[in-house]
């Protein structure tokens, strides 16, 4: 599921590629790339989540009013964000990346991957895919971006 989100944010929406509106043909096109159709629906339905996140139709999670609150992981979250992934949050918050909602979508997208594996790199990439159609996080998305593909060297990650 995640390779094909990969693929997906990598083909289409990275590369500024306009994504098929027609799932059917979308799905087909996946499909003679290699992937499994079940992997497919998988993705779909991720990104379909994160849309309604995004509108502000589901929100899965309650935010403290206090900006400066501490946010305590879930035994489940834990296992899949190790202390790499939880301090790079932390840093990304502490740089104006993520906000505390933000924060919490990334946290509730990567929960719903479909994958035994996960790492730092992982998790940024799922930030991204977060971040890119988010109203007014253009300058979050574009310093993510400076994350990943320019190794600065005053970032600590």
């Amino acid at each position: 599921m995640f390779d094909v989100l990969m693929y997906l944010f990598e083909t289409y929406i990275h590369n500024e590629t306009e994504l098929r509106v027609d799932q059917d043909a979308l799905t087909d096109d996946l499909t003679r790339a290699g992937f499994d159709r079940a992997d497919i629906y998988s993705a779909l339905n991720w990104l379909e989540r994160l849309a309604d996140l995004q509108e502000g139709k589901e929100v899965p999670f309650a935010l403290a009013s206090d900006p400066h609150a501490l946010r305590i992981y879930t035994r489940e979250e834990e296992q899949r964000f190790d202390t790499e992934c939880r301090g790079f949050l932390l840093f990304l918050e502490q740089i104006n990346v993520l906000n505390l909602e933000t924060r919490e979508m990334v946290i509730d997208r990567v929960m719903a991957l479909d994958t035994l594996s996960f790492d730092l790199d992982d998790l940024k990439w799922v930030i991204l895919m977060v971040l890119f159609n988010l109203p007014g996080c253009e300058n979050a998305y574009q310093q993510m971006e400076d994350l990943l593909f320019e190794a600065d060297e005053e970032y600590l990650h």
